[in-house]
C-alpha cells in the first residue's frame, strides 16, 4: 500500500505523542488511516489528528500529506 509524503520535505515517516509527551513512530496510508511503524505497538491514547515530521519541521494534520 502506498505511504503518503510530508508536504516540506517529502518523507514518509512521522510521529505521534499523547499527553504524556511520549512518541510512536508511524507512516500513513493512502486511506489516511495512521499504521505504527512496529506492528506491536499500540496508538491507544495518542493524538492523531497531528503528525510530526522526523525529516523536517513540518507537523500538521494527516490531510495535509500528499500523495
Amino acid at each position: 500500500m502506498r505511504r503518503l509524503k510530508c508536504p516540506q520535505c517529502g518523507i514518509s515517516r512521522f510521529f505521534v505523542k499523547n499527553a504524556a509527551n511520549e512518541t510512536c513512530l508511524v507512516e500513513v496510508n493512502e486511506k489516511y488511516e495512521i499504521v505504527p511503524v512496529h506492528p506491536d505497538f499500540s496508538l491507544e491514547n495518542f493524538n492523531l489528528d497531528w503528525l510530526y515530521c522526523l525529516g523536517c519541521s513540518w507537523q500538521g494534520s494527516p490531510k495535509k500529506l500528499r500523495k
